[in-house]
């Protein structure tokens, strides 16, 4: 049924654990094929302005390192599990439409993401990537919480 699952990972522990299921759930579809995705987040316009040029390209560069280790761990989740997996590493200040374009521009015809988790009644409500995302993509959206 499915053949490319996009898995976007910002780095949280409920991410990972979405990463989790999202192979499992690709490795139950045979011939299904992950697509891990991080977004480095550049600084806002207003942030740069507080900082110096070498603290912001400073920051780029964390950022960027960042989002590689974040795919790094995705494909060696896969590999792991034995399901085929391809990594991207995207920049972008608006990650939920980062998340849908890479979806459309990989053919991918569901997108595992996580709910982003956190503490008290905010648990109980959907992260506002995981909301864009779902209300934008062209493609089936799986939420884990």
């Amino acid at each position: 049924m499915y053949r490319k699952i996009l898995v976007p990972s910002d780095g949280t522990v409920l991410s990972e654990k979405a990463i989790m299921a999202a192979i499992q759930f690709a490795a139950s579809h045979p011939g299904c094929k992950i697509v891990g995705l991080s977004v480095a987040e550049p600084l806002s316009f207003n942030q740069i302005e507080a900082l110096t040029k070498s603290t912001e390209s400073d920051y780029l560069l964390r950022e960027q390192l960042s989002a590689q280790s974040r795919v790094k761990r995705i494909a060696e989740m896969a590999e792991e599990a034995g399901v085929p997996c391809e990594t991207v590493v995207a920049q972008s200040t608006k990650p939920n439409e980062e998340i849908v374009r890479i979806a459309d521009e990989h053919d991918c015809d569901c997108i595992f993401m996580a709910s982003h988790g956190r503490k008290g009644l905010n648990k109980l409500f959907i992260g506002s990537e995981t909301q864009k995302v779902l209300a934008t993509a062209h493609v089936p959206v799986l939420v884990y919480r």
